[in-house]
């Protein structure tokens, strides 16, 4: 039985994307890396493709966390701060689950993200509900990034 962890997506299958791992012993997150290159033009926000979905427990999401030298090294940022995977990302009927990594460049320089640099570190967590959550509607997955609203 399947637990948590990583798959690459069938369009990268033959793409050499690594499955990611955690650096240290005590290390909390795994390092996603860049499943291709991307240049981000001076203050553009683009989307790094990881090649890559995640799989977990009902309980559980995964936090995608920019990488504490982004900003300094690269001028880049995570654009929404923390990226948030839920359980029923996971094979989406839209991209598969393929996880993308929202990016920003806050420089005035063209800004690389080579082919398998890290770029993030997923966490996987487990969450809570509020009490009468059982009894509220809610509607089914069908679609990919952004697909639960605008």
């Amino acid at each position: 039985m399947k637990i948590r962890g990583f798959e690459v997506v069938t369009k990268y299958k033959n793409a050499g994307i690594n499955i990611p791992k955690r650096s240290t012993e005590h290390s909390a997150g795994y390092d996603i890396e860049a499943a291709e290159t991307v240049s981000f033009a001076p203050r553009e926000i683009k989307l790094i493709p990881t090649g890559l979905k995640a799989y977990m427990q009902s309980d559980e999401v995964l936090y995608m966390y920019d990488r504490s030298s982004n900003p300094r090294k690269k001028g880049l940022v995570l654009i929404n701060s923390v990226g948030v995977i839920d359980k029923d990302y996971y094979n989406n009927p839209d991209n598969e689950g393929h996880m993308f990594m929202q990016m920003r460049n806050f420089t005035d320089e063209e800004v690389v993200i080579e082919k398998g640099e890290r770029v993030v570190q997923g966490v996987f967590m487990p969450f809570l509900v509020a009490d009468g959550d059982e009894n509220q509607e809610k509607e089914e997955r069908t679609g990919g990034f952004g697909s639960t609203g605008a």
